[in-house]
């Protein structure tokens, strides 16, 4: 008998298996009815696809060779796209550029994984390693010019890229275009069960795994799992607006280099105000994540019951210049740094968290959240969150 996969196997008890959060929301402030929004990507976001026009789903498995143009071209046409990892990963050789879209769902099943087709070898961690790299500046103002024309403001940098440009040959730095997907001006789609894998972190202000972009609004990112983004793991700017990240997973393998700065909301200090309102909620921020978790500026960022186990890191919840973040129920191990600000408008730590080397940043403000939800307790995190977030579906 034939059994076909299913997105709904055993999930952890406070798994709602629906959308929820700020994707759900078309206010930042209105927590009636009125500012309901109903997001339902392609029609369907569970497997198999039920409630959907055959005609306008479409299912991709892997060829061995670089799928970019197959996939973007599955995803501009059809309105839900499953992605079976079955006979392997899929291979992209420059990040997708989607623009535009509306009311589409991609699914992984199979253990499907999107990964890039560059990889930070040994051979280019040693090329670096022997030039110091990690000891140079990351500090604005230490660069200069590359052999390109192109002018880096850091030090560390500019002798990455000039390296790589002498090793691959490459004067147009192809190897920063190592990232999956970038969606901008798009609205109501929901990404379920997909594995996002990278190149390696390295600082060359390469593409990210995911990049929400342009505008784009109401997106729900869900059970996803994110490792060694070039520049970031899942990067969302440019006022992009209600969007929830749930159940995810974000990480780093041996390929990381430097940069891992994983989750970013808000690309500068000069992103209009009301935008960039986000739900991080059930994520694990993992090994070797050491910033950025998220680092958010102007938006309202909702933290509830996320599992911070990335010890040794430099900072965890960063909010920045004019951010409102409300921080509930979450869970952070011994080692973990938890909290620094800078400019943030308002921050409020809920006694529900747990952080159990007792680095407890106090409260400025309140912060409002324009939804109904419920917090569970911390103490389930690591167990929940441990074992059920990323593409466990």
């Amino acid at each position: 008998m034939l059994v076909m996969p299913s997105l709904m196997t055993a999930q952890s008890k406070y798994d709602q298996q629906k959308p929820f959060g700020f994707c759900t929301r078309s206010s930042r402030t209105d927590a009636s009815a009125a500012s309901a929004y109903s997001i339902t990507g392609g029609g369907c976001y569970t497997y198999p696809i039920k409630g959907v026009d055959a005609a306008k789903v479409t299912t991709l498995v892997s060829t061995g060779k670089d799928q970019r143009e197959e996939i973007m071209a599955a995803i501009e046409n059809y309105d839900v796209v499953v992605f079976d990892g079955a006979k392997g990963d899929f291979i992209l050789g420059r990040t997708m550029q989607v623009d535009g879209v509306k009311n589409k769902t991609l699914l992984g099943i199979n253990g499907a994984k999107l990964r890039t087709q560059w990889v930070l070898t040994a051979d280019v961690r040693k090329l670096l390693d022997d030039a110091g790299v990690l000891q140079k500046s990351t500090s604005g103002g230490t660069g200069g010019k590359l052999s390109n024309g192109r002018f880096v403001s850091e030090e560390a940098e500019m002798c990455v890229r000039q390296l790589l440009i002498d090793y691959f040959k490459d004067p147009d730095e192809k190897f920063k275009d190592a990232g999956v997907l970038k969606m901008a001006h798009c609205e109501n789609i929901i990404i379920r069960n997909l594995s996002f894998q990278g190149p390696g972190s390295i600082d060359v202000s390469g593409a990210d795994l995911l990049a929400i972009s342009g505008a784009t609004k109401h997106v729900w990112v869900d059970h996803c799992d994110f490792c060694d983004g070039s520049d970031g793991n899942f990067d969302i700017d440019q006022s992009s607006d209600f969007i929830t990240v749930s159940w995810c997973r974000f990480h780093y393998s041996e390929n990381a280099y430097m940069h891992q700065n994983t989750n970013l909301v808000g690309s500068n200090d000069k992103e209009p105000q009301g935008y960039l309102n986000t739900t991080f909620a059930f994520n694990n921020w993992g090994d070797g994540c050491k910033q950025r978790m998220p680092m958010a500026r102007v938006g309202k960022i909702h933290l509830m019951n996320n599992y911070y186990s990335c010890v040794g890191n430099g900072a965890s919840v960063n909010p920045r210049i004019s951010s409102e973040v409300m921080i509930e129920g979450n869970y952070f191990l011994k080692g973990v740094k938890v909290f620094s600000q800078s400019k943030a408008l308002a921050w409020e730590w809920k006694d529900s968290n747990i952080a159990e080397g007792g680095d407890k940043p106090d409260s400025n403000g309140k912060v409002s959240i324009p939804y109904d939800y419920k917090v569970v307790s911390a103490k389930s995190v690591p167990t929940e969150v441990g074992k059920y977030a990323g593409a466990t579906l």
